[in-house]
C-alpha cells in the first residue's frame, strides 16, 4: 500500500494512538495518571491489563474510514479469511490443523498452526473484518487450540527438535490467542493452557531444557512476556513479579540485566554494539526483539503494582540512538546486523526495520519527553522517506496507529538522515553514513562470528563476515531485498577477497552454529565522528591457506580500500570484490570504463589491463589507486529463497527469481603471493565526477605493504594509517600494531587511536609535529610535547575502542 504523506497528515478524529496511549499508562517510575491506577490485586485490575494487552494486539478502536487502516484492516482480512477458508474444521478425523503443517507433533509445525490461530484471533477481536466476533469462528478457535493441545503441546510430552518453539514461539503465540479469546475459553481449557505454559515456560530466567543455562538478551526478554501475560490470565502475582524481575534479572543478583551494558557475551553493549548466542552481530534481529519485548511490558505494566521501575531501564533508551539509529537507513536495517534472518523470505531489512521502528514507536509512548520527542523526529525521517517499502505496509493496526499519529503531529519536524561514523568496535562492525549515502563493513574475528547458520537457514552466508561491504543509496532502497540474497554470487559480495573453491551448504542439520576466524585485527578508529580508518586480518576458512590484510578508510566523499600480503597455496584463483550491483528485475544501467560506455547484452564479461576507473550509472564511481586488471560481467542469476533457507518455519519458496547484476573485481590469479589491490568508491558520484577524482587523485596512497596502509588526504589535512607491525608511514610512527588518524587544521592537531586487535597494552606514537600543549584528551591518553611530540595510549583491556587527543602547535 502506499501511504501518501498527505494522508497521513489527515488526521481526522480520535485515533487508535490516543486510546493505546492512554491504555498504556504512564512511564514506569511516573506517577499514574488520574483515573489509570491500578494500585491493588482484585479482578478488575488484573481485568484493565488484560484489555490493554488485547489492546496492544488489536490496537484497540480506529477509524475504519481512514484509508490506511482501511487497508490495514483488509490485509489482516485477506489473510485472515486465506487461513480461515484452509483450516480443517472437521473436529473427527484431523490430524493437523492445516495440511502444509503435518505432522502436527513436529515442533516446527504445532508452533506455526498457534501462531496462524492467533492470526485468526485477530482478525476474530478486531473490529471491522469478516470474522469480526463471529460465534462460529471463536468456538472453531477454542476447538483448535484444544485440539493442538492434547496432540502435540501438553505437560505430559518431552521436548523434541528446536527448543524455541517449546518454550518462546508456541507458548508467546498461545498466550495471546488466550488474551484474545479469553471471555470465549472455558475455565477448563485456560488452566490446560497455563499449564503447559508453566510446564516449557515457568520463568524467564532459565533455558527449561537445560535448567543450568540462564537465558540472556531477546530470549529473555520473550520469555518475561510470556510469564507476564500467563501471570494476567491466571492473576497470578507471583508470576507477574517473576516477569517483571526477570528484566532485571533479580534472581541473579543482575548477572543477565537487560537493563545492563555488557563486557562480554549477550546484550547491548555501551559502544552501541549488540550482541546474541554469544559471538553474532544481531541489533536488527534479537535486538529489535529485546527492545521490542522491552517496550511492551513497559508499557503493559505501566501504572500497576508490577510496573518496572529499575532506574537502570535508561540503558534501553540510549539503545534507541546508540544501537538502532546507526543501523537504520531511512527505516531498512542493514543486513550487516541482521545475521542468518538474511536468508528468511519473509523478513527482509524492510521488514525487521519495520519491527524495530514499531518497536521505538511503543517505547516513545512511555519514556520520558528527552528521548522521546528526539525519536519521534527521527521516526518521522525514517517514515516520509521510505516510499520504497512504507511502514504503513508492513504495520499492524496498532503500529500504524502510533505511526500515524507522529506523521500527524505538526510540532514534530522530521529529521534528516543521520551522518558519522561509527565504529561498533564489541561487534566487529563499522557504519559510514553522510546525506546521501551509507557505507557499512561486516567484519569477523576470534570473538565475533564470520556468519551463523543452522535449522537450515543462511545456507551460503560463507563470506558475509568477511569485510563485505554494503552501499545503501538514499535513491535505491530496493538494493538488497529485491531478491538480493537468493540471487546473488555468494562467492563475490563486494568487498571481500576470497577464493573461488566451492563450497557445501551451511546450517544443514538441527541447531545453529557459528563459525570464528582465527584473526585478532578487525575494527578501527573513528576522528571526530566523521573520519575514520578500518582493518580486518582475512585468515580464510578451514581447508583454505588464503590470508589477507584489508584496510578501509573512510572519508567525507569516498571509501578507500587497500589490500596487501594476499597470499595463498591452495591451487585456487582468488579475487577481491569490488562491486556486485543487483541492477534488479530488467535494471540497464550503464558500465563507463575510462570514459567508454560498455555494451549493455547480458552474459558480457570483459578485462581491463590498465583500467584507471569505471562508473555504474546511479550508483557511483570505482578508480583504480595501483595497476591492476579490472574484470567486469554483466549477467542475469536466477535462484530461490529456497537454495539458502530450508528452515521449519522460515523456508523460503522454491519459485525462480531472476536478477541482473554488474560486478567488478580484481583478479589476483592463481594462487597468489604478496598481492595487493588499492581502489576508491566514490558513492552517488558522476561519471565526468569520477573522471576528475582518478586524475586529480585527493587521496595518496602512502604505503601498502605487511607493516602499514595508509592514505593521505591533504585537503583535508588528514593522515590515516593502519599499522600492522610497529613502523613508520606519513610521518607517523607506531610502537605496535594500531589505527591511527591524525588530522591538522591550522594549530590544531587532532588524533585517534585504537588497538583493533586487542593485543598491545600501550601503544606509543611519534609525531611530526612540535606540540606546544594538550588541549583536550582522554584519561588514557598522555603526551610528551616536543620536536616530535610522543602520544602514549593505554589501550589495555579498552576492547578496541577509540582514544582521541586534541593538540596545539
Amino acid at each position: 500500500m502506499d501511504m501518501s504523506r498527505r494522508t497521513l497528515l489527515a488526521a481526522t478524529g480520535a485515533t487508535a494512538a490516543t486510546a493505546l496511549i492512554t491504555t498504556a499508562g504512564p512511564a514506569s517510575g511516573a506517577a499514574p495518571a488520574a483515573g489509570n491506577t491500578l494500585g491493588s490485586t482484585d479482578a478488575d485490575d488484573f481485568g484493565a491489563l488484560l484489555e490493554r494487552a488485547g489492546t496492544l494486539l488489536t490496537g484497540g478502536a480506529f477509524d475504519s474510514a481512514d484509508p490506511d487502516f482501511a487497508t490495514a484492516l483488509g490485509t489482516l482480512d485477506t489473510t485472515a479469511q486465506g487461513l480461515w477458508g484452509t483450516l480443517d474444521r472437521d473436529t473427527t478425523g484431523r490430524t493437523a490443523l492445516w495440511s502444509d503443517l503435518t505432522p502436527l507433533t513436529d515442533a516446527g509445525n504445532f508452533g506455526q498452526s498457534y501462531t496462524r490461530l492467533r492470526t485468526l484471533a485477530t482478525a476474530w477481536a478486531t473490529p471491522g473484518t469478516s470474522l469480526t466476533a463471529d460465534q462460529e469462528v471463536a468456538d472453531t478457535l477454542v476447538a483448535a487450540l484444544r485440539f493442538v493441545h492434547d496432540t502435540a503441546y501438553n505437560p505430559g510430552l518431552p521436548e523434541r527438535g528446536n527448543w524455541w518453539f517449546w518454550e518462546i514461539g508456541a507458548p508467546r503465540a498461545l498466550m495471546d490467542c488466550c488474551v484474545l479469546l479469553r471471555d470465549r475459553l472455558p475455565d477448563a481449557d485456560l488452566a490446560a493452557h497455563l499449564a503447559v505454559v508453566d510446564r516449557f515456560c515457568p520463568d524467564a530466567d532459565r533455558r527449561t531444557n537445560s535448567p543450568t543455562l540462564a537465558e540472556t538478551g531477546a530470549n529473555r526478554t520473550d520469555k518475561a512476556v510470556i510469564v507476564a501475560l500467563r501471570g494476567l490470565l491466571g492473576h497470578d502475582t507471583a508470576k507477574l513479579a517473576s516477569a517483571r524481575d526477570a528484566l532485571s534479572d533479580v534472581r541473579d543478583s543482575g548477572r543477565n540485566s537487560l537493563f545492563r551494558y555488557a563486557a562480554s557475551g549477550d546484550g547491548f553493549y555501551e559502544d552501541g554494539s549488540f550482541v546474541q548466542h554469544d559471538v553474532v552481530a544481531y541489533t536488527g534481529t534479537y535486538g529489535t526483539v529485546l527492545l521490542g519485548g522491552a517496550a511492551y511490558l513497559l508499557a503493559l505494566l505501566a501504572g500497576s503494582p508490577w510496573a518496572v521501575t529499575d532506574p537502570k531501564v535508561t540503558v534501553m533508551y540510549e539503545a534507541v540512538e546508540r544501537s538502532f539509529t546507526p543501523v537504520i537507513f531511512d527505516g531498512l536495517m542493514m543486513d550487516a546486523v541482521r545475521g542468518r534472518a538474511v536468508s528468511r523470505e519473509r523478513a527482509g531489512d524492510h521488514r525487521d526495520g519495520a519491527a524495530a521502528v514499531a518497536a521505538i514507536l511503543l517505547l516513545a509512548t512511555g519514556a520520558p519527553a528527552a528521548y522521546a520527542d528526539r525519536w519521534r523526529a527521527v521516526l518521522k525521517g525514517w517514515l516520509t522517506r521510505n516510499r520504497t517499502t512504507p511502514f504503513a505496509g508492513l504495520a499492524t493496526l496498532p503500529q500504524l496507529a502510533l505511526a500515524k499519529d507522529v506523521l500527524a503531529d505538526r510540532t514534530i519536524r522530521a529529521e534528516p538522515r543521520t551522518t558519522g561514523l561509527t565504529v561498533f568496535a564489541d561487534m566487529d562492525r563499522v557504519v559510514h553514513r553522510r546525506p546521501r549515502w551509507a557505507c557499512t563493513l561486516s567484519m569477523s574475528s576470534k570473538r565475533i562470528s564470520a556468519y551463523e547458520a543452522g535449522n537450515g537457514e543462511n545456507l551460503h552466508g560463507w563470506y558475509t563476515g568477511d569485510g563485505m561491504t554494503y552501499l545503501y543509496d538514499g535513491d535505491d532502497l530496493g538494493q538488497f531485498n529485491d531478491g538480493f540474497w537468493p540471487t546473488v554470487d555468494p562467492y563475490r559480495l563486494p568487498g571481500t577477497t576470497v577464493d573461488t573453491r566451492r563450497r557445501t551448504d551451511l546450517g544443514t542439520g538441527g541447531g545453529t552454529s557459528t563459525y570464528r576466524p582465527g584473526n585478532s585485527v578487525a575494527g578501527g578508529a573513528v576522528l571526530q565522528g566523521s573520519y575514520g580508518a578500518a582493518a580486518m586480518e582475512v585468515t580464510g576458512t578451514p581447508g583454505t591457506t588464503l590470508r589477507a590484510r584489508k584496510s578501509w578508510f573512510l572519508l567525507d566523499n569516498a571509501v578507500v580500500s587497500l589490500g596487501s600480503g594476499i597470499s595463498s597455496g591452495d591451487g585456487h584463483r582468488v579475487e577481491t570484490v569490488l562491486e556486485n550491483r543487483n541492477l534488479g528485475a530488467d535494471g540497464r544501467h550503464r558500465l563507463t570504463v575510462d570514459g567508454v560506455r560498455q555494451p549493455v547484452e547480458q552474459g558480457r564479461s570483459a578485462d581491463f589491463g590498465r583500467a584507471r576507473w569505471a562508473h555504474i550509472e546511479d550508483v557511483g564511481g570505482y578508480a583504480l589507486l595501483e595497476q591492476a586488471t579490472l574484470r567486469t560481467l554483466r549477467d542475469e542469476r536466477t535462484g530461490a529463497w529456497h537454495d539458502i533457507n530450508t528452515g521449519a518455519d522460515t523456508g523460503g519458496s522454491a519459485d525462480p527469481l531472476t536478477r541482473r547484476y554488474l560486478t567488478l573485481w580484481v583478479d589476483h590469479g592463481v594462487s597468489p603471493t604478496d598481492a595487493r589491490y588499492a581502489y576508491v568508491l566514490l558513492p552517488g558520484a558522476s561519471a565526468a565526477a569520477t573522471t576528475v577524482w582518478s586524475h586529480s587523485r585527493p587521496v595518496h596512497v602512502l604505503v601498502n605493504d605487511n607493516t602499514a596502509q595508509a592514505v593521505d588526504v591533504r585537503r583535508l589535512g588528514l593522515t590515516a594509517v593502519n599499522f600492522w607491525a610497529a613502523g613508520h608511514a606519513g610521518g607517523i610512527t607506531s610502537s605496535g600494531p594500531s589505527s591511527v588518524l591524525v588530522r591538522r587544521q591550522g594549530r590544531r592537531i587532532s588524533v585517534a587511536v585504537a588497538d583493533p586487535g586487542r593485543t598491545q597494552t600501550a601503544l606509543t606514537l611519534e609525531l611530526p609535529y612540535r606540540v606546544r600543549e594538550v588541549s583536550d584528551a582522554d584519561d588514557t591518553v598522555s603526551v610528551v610535547p616536543g620536536r616530535r611530540t610522543l602520544v602514549t595510549v593505554a589501550v589495555g583491556g579498552s576492547r578496541g575502542h577509540t582514544h582521541r587527543a586534541e593538540l596545539v602547535l
